[in-house]
């Protein structure tokens, strides 16, 4: 089995090259990512492996087709970048990493939140220069607050199971409420629409969809506390950004801490750091003080990436044996 890995860097050489002592497939690591214009160089391989930022839409996948591939991997749990009805057609195996560190993004978002709310990032900016000044880091204590979650999946469960030890009352929005969990551990699932009034911060764990897409708008945005913190480490169009940017201008909201955007495929997982920023939007929000602003990071554990590795490499032999297949997402 000959399989193309996409939009690759050193941690996932690293975590791949180590899982595959086991399985021994034939495996080569591109650094760019998988769409309209690099699909051709899928040419030969028996399956491709791709991330989140990839495009597999109805024209990649149909020239994936033509070319032989017929299993598609993503080392990822969303797959919202996958034009699922074209795969069918396109008789297309999809297969995903469910889950692989839950805990990762879990402890990542309480991470942010804190680094946030107690201005950790300028503290250390301030003291690596020199400056052990306290005037403008006066922060704000989780404790006795309330915190929102929307999403209720693995990572959105640590999530309110980690900030209610810190002794905040958790209220809980799902389409799919586990209220067994809720009442075990002393939480209440309630509305949209009280679950923005109501929250002092609001941390996002749905996936993206039609439904979810712009979840986050402006709109809701005025529904929040003018305290309100967003985090979001889910998807990042799950916050329609122009309307966030207006709300951190008018002071709407009281800060927002992001691992994602709306428009990250074209900056995140790539350093800018000499090259201008054209995407003026990611250039505002880099600009509030009140936001922090992490590159998709949160998944980033050895943990998670020896999950990730080892569960994909898996998907495969399992499509190679013919037997169940554990993480369809399509099958052909």
């Amino acid at each position: 089995m000959k399989i193309g890995f996409y939009d690759t860097h050193s941690y996932d050489k690293d975590a791949f090259l180590k899982a595959n002592k086991q399985y021994k497939y034939e495996i080569e690591f591109m650094d760019f990512k998988l769409n309209e214009k690099t699909v051709n160089s899928a040419e030969g391989y028996d399956a491709v492996c791709v991330f989140v930022n990839d495009v597999l839409n109805k024209k990649v996948l149909w020239r994936l087709s033509e070319m032989g591939v017929k299993l598609v991997l993503l080392r990822c749990s969303g797959y919202n970048n996958v034009d699922i009805e074209e795969a069918e057609k396109a008789e297309i195996t999809i297969m995903r990493v469910p889950m692989y560190s839950p805990h990762a993004v879990a402890e990542h978002t309480v991470g942010l939140l804190l680094a946030l709310v107690r201005k950790i990032p300028q503290a250390y900016i301030r003291t690596r220069g020199g400056n052990f000044s306290l005037e403008g880091l006066t922060g704000r204590t989780l404790f006795g607050r309330t915190v929102g979650i929307l999403g209720t999946g693995k990572i959105g469960k640590i999530v309110a199971e980690i900030l209610s030890s810190f002794g905040m009352s958790v209220l809980l929005y799902d389409v799919l409420p586990d209220y067994n969990w809720a009442l075990k551990n002393g939480f209440t699932y309630v509305n949209l629409k009280d679950l923005y009034i109501k929250s002092d911060f609001i941390s996002l764990h749905c996936p993206l969809t039609s439904e979810t897409k712009h979840i986050i708008n402006s709109g809701s945005l005025m529904l929040l506390k003018p305290n309100c913190v967003l985090i979001n480490t889910s998807r990042g169009a799950l916050i329609d950004t122009d309307a966030l940017v207006k709300a951190l201008k008018k002071k709407r909201i009281a800060g927002a801490a992001l691992d994602v955007y709306e428009e990250e495929n074209n900056y995140f997982f790539k350093d800018w750091s000499e090259d201008i920023i054209g995407d003026d939007m990611l250039i505002r929000l880099l600009t509030f003080p009140n936001v922090l602003i992490t590159s998709h990071q949160a998944f980033l554990t050895e943990d998670a990436l020896a999950a990730i590795a080892n569960t994909t490499l898996e998907n495969v032999y399992q499509y190679k044996q013919g037997g169940t297949l554990d993480n369809l997402v399509w099958i052909a």
